[in-house]
């Protein structure tokens, strides 16, 4: 049975009171709580309301109004797509004229939402009964969505033409929950991912940002996606759904809209072909989904910038290049990396606000703020340190963003 926490609400009453709760408030939970009782409702729905109220409330950032007319679970909530990123999922099919999906392991069903909304049959699959009646609530709105209580691997996929997967990439346990890194650990594993593939449907699959190079399939097209500097995930699509010429890709998502670089080539861990120099006028660390991608060597050669080492993520050019792939610093100076002058440097800066950003170094920022901030006094400025190697060499970049 589905627990008291969503049947509560699953009746006419409980719908009709979380409708009446309006925009949520923690400080005024209590009180809330208190008055609902009062006037009738049992212990069990009040709870079940505002916890719902809350959820929605916290859900606004991925689903925007939507969010107001939706159920969720607490964990169905914090690993779901976001809206505007479904949406991308789902223009994949559309793109390719796929007009039927299985979405297996939907969650609460946001990569369905998304694809019903352009008049895609979706057919949502979720094994957790509790979450898979969220599901049903959610899509109630598209009469060509239905959701299955089931297993993924044990769905017949017959009746359609593409296949969307979210695997779970944690385990829970009493202890609490555990992220997994081996894509075979993750249910469904990878190589039902890949099976599928082999059929010739069109499938695509959600992956953690974090999946290693060696592990992504040779027949898929990876594509990393970043949304206000957050590495959000790394999307893997088979044949109709990889585009041609397309092997990886960083899709960079924010303020400036939406931008992407790709290669038509696999990335080859180790190997940057990119120029290396010295740090000039300007510095620039790419964003992360360039990175995961492994396209920083590709990014310098298109800025007309060099690596400041073979085997780190900074970049830097003599003049500024306006990119929406990488964050721009002005170089101020190049310090060696030793404690005791750089806490000499603030004291004498009157810095009270540091920043500090690293990359290729085993200092940890927080330790390293607080032993050149002691004792300094609070001074009035700001600065940003960036903390790298130039080969063998630990240094100090006193950089300001650009």
């Amino acid at each position: 049975m589905v627990t008291d926490a969503i049947s509560a609400l699953l009746t006419p009453a409980g719908w009709e009171l979380l409708a009446s709760l309006g925009p949520y408030r923690e400080a005024d939970s209590l009180k809330l709580n208190e008055s609902l009782r009062k006037a009738g409702h049992s212990p069990e729905l009040v709870a079940a309301a505002l916890t719902q109220a809350r959820l929605r409330a916290k859900a606004q950032s991925k689903f925007g109004e939507f969010a107001q007319q939706m159920l969720f679970t607490a964990p169905g909530l914090e690993q779901a797509t976001r809206l505007s990123i479904a949406a991308l999922h789902a223009q994949r099919f559309t793109t390719a004229a796929i007009t039927s999906v299985a979405d297996l392991g939907c969650g609460i069903g946001a990569d369905s939402l998304a694809m019903a909304s352009l008049d895609i049959d979706v057919t949502a699959v979720e094994m957790d009964e509790v979450t898979a009646a969220c599901a049903t609530v959610n899509l109630m709105p598209f009469p060509h969505a239905r959701v299955v209580c089931g297993r993924a691997e044990e769905i017949d996929l017959s009746h359609v033409e593409g296949v969307w997967l979210d695997p779970a990439r944690r385990t829970t346990s009493t202890s609490g929950t555990t992220r997994l890194f081996d894509p075979e650990a993750f249910s469904p594993p990878l190589s039902f991912v890949e099976e599928l593939a082999d059929s010739g449907k069109a499938v695509g699959v959600k992956m953690g940002p974090g999946i290693p190079h060696e592990a992504l399939p040779a027949t898929a097209e990876a594509q990393w996606v970043s949304l206000d500097g957050d590495v959000v995930e790394a999307g893997l699509y088979f044949n109709a759904l990889a585009r041609p010429g397309v092997c990886r890709a960083a899709l960079v998502m924010g303020s400036r809209g939406a931008h992407e670089l790709s290669s038509a080539v696999p990335y080859e861990p180790g190997k940057q072909d990119a120029e290396v120099g010295a740090v000039a006028a300007y510095l620039y660390e790419p964003d992360g989904a360039v990175i995961r991608a492994g396209l920083v060597a590709d990014l310098a050669r298109s800025m007309g910038a060099h690596l400041i080492d073979p085997h780190i993520a900074y970049l830097s050019s003599d003049a500024h290049v306006d990119t929406p792939f990488a964050r721009a610093y002005k170089v101020l100076e190049v310090k060696a990396l030793n404690v005791k002058a750089l806490k000499a440097w603030v004291k004498a800066n009157r810095i009270g606000v540091l920043e500090i950003k690293k990359r290729g170094i085993s200092i940890t920022p927080e330790e390293l703020r607080r032993q050149l901030l002691t004792g300094s006094g609070k001074g009035p400025n700001k600065a940003t340190l960036v903390l790298t190697r130039l080969g063998d060499e630990r240094v100090a970049i006193v950089v300001e963003p650009h």
